[in-house]
């Protein structure tokens, strides 16, 4: 099936943004921004698939910044969806397969039928990540899943589209008789002609495989017929090249040269290099077996031109290995030797150019980490240029508000300037007048002059010695300010170390109260195994070594009486909470408790909680474990200020999301420790896998399956 997917998820696209434009203009309180950004975003998705079907490595970041700052719902929802077709295209199958479960989870809004075609097109995307990591039998599952929820939709494309993957799972399995059915099933669906096509080649294909040559010509030529009249040259020569070969395995040797001629002649016209080598090495073949040898050499010798020209270095391989047995057979053994030569040659040059391949590979990882640490650094570093920039505007206005204090300053200067100056005057003047009509009062006034300005001089004066201990007080009040500052910044230091200190209280007094619950029950378990077991066993040894048959119903029943002893002390090594309560409430109560007095904040969602309530309780300790050990682990060096914990049990599978936005940190190198160890330890004997996703700077995802669960027993 070499359908595209691009093509339906671009048609999921159109169908999710008619509905989130109807519901910005159908809302009440939207307005013409909302419908705006809808289409901005809307406008940035549909880009970002184009790129994504061009190989642009930009997709990555783009993905990622949609999927932390998308406002509609629309935007988030095919972020995740970009990203797990950016990995699907890489390979990264885990990384793939995180971001469809994510999709999935955001996939609630629009009508049923949407929801339903959404999540069938994720199932396909997850069956063909499992099985290109070689996991048929997973990803047959999720084809099943598809076939059925397309079924329950009236999803014809779908449906279709993934019976065809699971005809193709059962091919990798071998299993050629069912895959056979299927394919033929696909043949009653006629609105897709790739789909039809591709089912034709399949099955001729396959009867080819079985010897049935007579009616795999019969499919192989429906599926030519709608080549030509679809004009898929390519699948027309790949039909032809097929018809070819098994008229050259029936001995039908003259009707394979004309279809291997036919080849040779669409390939030469649509420059389809690999299908016109192919058939050239065929018809050299043929040549062969005719005891044709210098044709054969001819026409091997033309191939091996072209094979040089497009770098096929297998093709090469074959060609040097087949001229150096013509040589052989005409005793050309320098030809011969030359051919040899040349062979190993090119079988070298692969094996380097493989060791290379590998390396390239590594250095492509190698600068995608770069990369990301680069996009890191320079979103930080635009941060600090916003911060610079605003303080610089803050800087200008506050000049702006001092160069207005100081202009009013200067003109209440000389405002007072011109009051005294006019004052002085009114003075003067009222001087010589009283001058002039008083003579014999000059020398009062005088004095009367001369006291108003001793007075004036005691005031300033003591205004001064007033102002002078103000200006002390306000200076040891500053002062007095920035050693209480101080003070404050110490005592949050304090405090945080007293909050780190009671925090590890916390964690010591767990492990010495599990240490001394762990003693009290070995020292239990003991007591009853010596006073009540043991005992018990002493006695029928003794009534063993000196008893005669009538003895043996009371033997039998002081062994019925042993046995359910046991059976009580095992059911109680089980612990009391998880007996007695509901495993969703316990894990809660301890996220609240162990992070009480912490800044982190944390968030716990479970579904369905009542039948993870009804596990295994066996099970559940162990969860509870193991999430105890990820808890700490965060607490301890991940310096994150939120937990997110999601639990879902779906079709039997127990999936786990533990999530953090700490610091991160480097998978390869930080996974042996103790705890990781422990938990997959725990994991391998509940048959759990465990996946981390995890970069310096970025946080933390650990994502844990648990399979073959069994309920707990009442």
């Amino acid at each position: 099936m070499l359908k595209s997917f691009y093509n339906l998820f671009l048609q999921m696209l159109l169908l999710f943004s008619t509905t989130i434009v109807a519901q910005v203009n159908g809302s009440n309180t939207s307005s013409k921004i909302d419908v705006d950004l809808a289409s901005k975003e809307k406008e940035q998705i549909i880009d970002a698939f184009v790129r994504l079907n061009r190989g642009d490595e930009k997709v990555y970041v783009i993905g990622h910044q949609l999927r932390k700052k998308a406002h509609t719902h629309y935007a988030k929802i095919n972020a995740n969806s970009l990203l797990a077709y950016y990995f699907r295209n890489r390979r990264l199958t885990d990384s793939s397969n995180f971001y469809v479960k994510e999709f999935m989870k955001l996939n609630t809004v629009g009508g049923d039928s949407l929801i339903c075609r959404r999540k069938t097109i994720a199932y396909n995307l997850l069956a063909i990540n499992y099985n290109t990591k070689g996991l048929v039998e997973e990803s047959k599952k999720w084809h099943q899943k598809g076939i059925t929820l397309a079924k329950k939709y009236n999803d014809e494309e779908n449906y279709y589209t993934h019976l065809h993957g699971l005809a193709v799972n059962y091919v990798a399995l071998g299993d050629l008789k069912q895959a056979l059915q299927l394919f033929k099933e696909c043949l009653l669906y006629k609105k897709d002609l790739e789909l039809t096509m591709g089912s034709y080649i399949n099955i001729g294909q396959i009867y080819s495989e079985n010897n049935d040559f007579e009616t795999s010509d019969l499919y192989l030529k429906k599926g030519l017929k709608l080549a030509k009249k679809a004009q898929f040259t390519s699948a027309e020569a790949t039909i032809l090249s097929i018809l070819a070969s098994n008229a050259q395995a029936v001995n039908k040797t003259d009707e394979a040269l004309v279809l291997y001629e036919r080849v040779i002649e669409i390939a030469n016209k649509h420059k389809f290099h690999k299908e016109r080598l192919n058939a050239e090495m065929n018809i050299g073949s043929i040549l062969i077996d005719k005891k044709k040898n210098h044709d054969a050499e001819l026409i091997y010798s033309l191939a091996l031109s072209s094979a040089i020209d497009l770098g096929y270095l297998d093709q090469q391989l074959i060609l040097y290995e087949n001229l150096k047995k013509i040589a052989i057979n005409e005793s050309n053994y320098e030809k011969a030797y030359y051919f040899s030569s040349q062979y190993f040659t090119i079988k070298d040059s692969i094996g380097q150019l493989q060791r290379n391949k590998e390396i390239n590979e590594l250095e492509v990882k190698y600068q995608t980490l770069q990369k990301e640490k680069e996009i890191s650094i320079l979103q930080v570093e635009k941060v600090n240029q916003d911060l610079e920039l605003a303080n610089q505007k803050e800087t200008i206005q506050n000049l702006e508000l001092q160069r207005e204090i100081e202009k009013k300053e200067n003109e209440n200067e000389l405002l007072s300037f011109q009051n005294a100056t006019e004052k002085t005057n009114n003075e003067n003047r009222l001087l010589r007048k009283n001058q002039d009509i008083k003579e014999a009062q000059f020398l009062i006034q005088q004095a009367e002059t001369t006291r108003q300005r001793s007075i004036k001089n005691i005031i300033l004066y003591s205004f001064l010695i007033f102002l002078i201990p103000i200006i002390g007080l306000l200076y040891t009040y500053y002062l007095k300010l920035k050693a209480q500052h101080e003070l404050n910044k110490k005592q949050e230091e304090v405090n945080e170390q007293k909050i780190a200190s009671i925090l590890k209280d916390q964690e010591l007094k767990l492990v010495k109260a599990s240490i001394k619950g762990q003693n009290n029950e070995r020292k239990r378990i003991a007591q009853e195994l010596h006073d009540s077991i043991g005992g018990n066993l002493a006695g029928i040894k003794l009534r063993l070594n000196n008893s005669d048959s009538s003895d043996l119903a009371s033997i039998n029943h002081q062994i019925d009486d042993t046995y359910r002893q046991v059976r009580n002390l095992s059911h109680n090594l089980i612990p009391k909470k998880f007996s007695e309560n509901n495993f969703c409430n316990i894990l809660k109560e301890y996220l609240n408790n162990i992070l009480e007095g912490s800044s982190i904040s944390s968030n716990l969602s479970a579904y369905p909680v009542e039948e993870i309530d009804l596990l295994n309780k066996g099970l559940q300790a162990e969860v509870f474990k193991i999430i105890q050990e990820l808890i700490t682990n965060t607490i301890k060096h991940a310096k994150a200020s939120s937990i997110n914990i999601q639990i879902n049990l779906i079709d039997n599978i127990l999936g786990i999301i533990f999530e953090d936005n700490g610091i991160g940190f480097n998978v390869k190198k930080e996974t042996n420790g103790i705890g990781f160890k422990n938990m997959k330890s725990r994991l391998k004997k509940i048959s759990g896998i465990l996946n981390i996703d995890s970069n310096p700077k970025i946080g933390t995802i650990i994502s844990i399956e648990i399979f073959n669960l069994k309920p707990h027993k009442q």
